[in-house]
C-alpha cells in the first residue's frame, strides 16, 4: 500500500506541470548578446504580487515549446507553482538560458554575472508585464541563485523581496547563502526551512548563521515547518527537504507573508 501510495503521489506531481495549461504562456526573452532566457508564467486573479520560482538541484526544467518541463516536475517549486498562483501570485518558472540548456545546467553558474543578468531580464519583463511587485524564490540550490542574485542587484533591478526554501547552509563546493553578502539587503527576506531536514547541506541547527547576516533587515522571518512525509534521499524532493505532504500549509502561509505590506 505505501509503495502504491508513492507511486501516486509521484505520478502526481510529473503531472502536475505537464502539458501546461491553455492560460499558462511560454516566454522567451533576450538576456545577454545571442542568449535568450524562457520561462513560464501562470497567471493568478486579482493577484498582489509576482514570484518567480527556481528550482533547486542542476535546474535544467529544459520547458519545450508547450511549456512542458523535461526534467524536474516533481521538485517543490515546480510541482506546487499551481499551488503558489491559486493564492493569488502570478507565477514565473524560470528554465535554465539557451547557452546551458546541456549539462552540467546551472550547477557552477547560479553565483555568476551572467546568471544575474538572466534575472534581471525577467525581472524586468514581469514588472513590465504584471504591474505587480516581483519576488524570486528558491529551493535548496535554487536558494544559492536567489541569494546571489538578489545581492548581486542591490543597487537596481533586484526583486521586491525573496523568499529562500529549504536553504543551503553549508557547501564545500560552492558559497552557501549563509556566506554570501545578506547583510546588504534591504527587501523583504523570507526564510522557509523544515526542522527535520536531513540534507547535510541543509541542517536546521547551522540555521543561525543566516539569521545572523540578515539580524538589520527591517523585516525578515524564519518559518519553520514540521511533519509530513520523507521519502527517499534525504535532499530530494520527495524528503522532508521538499515539504512532501505539506505543501499547501508551506504555500499558502509564504503568499500570506509576501502579501502582507
Amino acid at each position: 500500500m505505501r509503495a502504491q501510495t508513492l507511486g501516486l503521489l509521484w505520478l502526481a506531481c510529473l503531472s502536475a506541470f505537464a502539458p501546461a495549461r491553455a492560460q499558462d504562456k511560454v516566454v522567451e526573452i533576450t538576456t545577454r548578446p545571442g542568449v535568450t532566457q524562457r520561462f513560464v508564467v501562470i497567471p493568478a486573479a486579482d493577484a498582489k504580487a509576482a514570484v518567480v520560482l527556481f528550482a533547486g538541484g542542476h535546474g535544467g526544467l529544459q520547458f519545450n515549446d508547450a511549456g512542458s518541463a523535461r526534467w524536474g516536475n516533481g521538485n517543490f517549486m515546480v510541482r506546487s507553482a499551481r499551488l503558489f498562483a491559486s493564492q493569488g501570485l502570478t507565477v514565473a518558472i524560470i528554465d535554465t538560458p539557451s547557452d546551458r540548456q546541456s549539462a552540467p545546467y546551472l550547477t557552477g553558474f547560479r553565483q555568476t554575472p551572467e546568471h544575474a543578468a538572466d534575472v534581471k531580464a525577467v525581472i524586468a519583463w514581469m514588472k513590465d508585464s504584471t504591474k505587480l511587485p516581483v519576488w524570486l524564490v528558491g529551493t535548496s540550490r535554487g536558494t544559492q541563485s536567489v541569494g546571489a542574485v538578489a545581492t548581486a542587484l542591490r543597487s537596481g533591478g533586484g526583486p521586491d523581496g525573496i523568499v529562500l526554501t529549504s536553504t543551503i547552509l553549508s557547501d564545500g563546493r560552492s558559497k552557501p547563502v549563509p556566506d554570501m553578502a545578506m547583510d546588504t539587503l534591504k527587501v523583504p527576506v523570507l526564510v522557509v526551512h523544515h526542522e527535520q531536514d536531513a540534507c547535510r547541506l541543509c541542517l536546521f541547527r547551522d540555521m543561525p548563521k543566516l539569521m545572523e547576516k540578515l539580524a538589520a533587515n527591517p523585516r525578515k522571518e524564519l518559518m519553520t515547518f514540521r511533519g509530513g512525509e520523507n521519502q527517499g534521499d534525504p535532499c530530494e524532493a520527495m524528503a522532508y527537504h521538499g515539504y512532501n505532504g505539506l505543501e499547501q500549509d508551506v504555500v499558502s502561509r509564504i503568499a500570506a507573508w509576501i502579501n502582507t505590506k
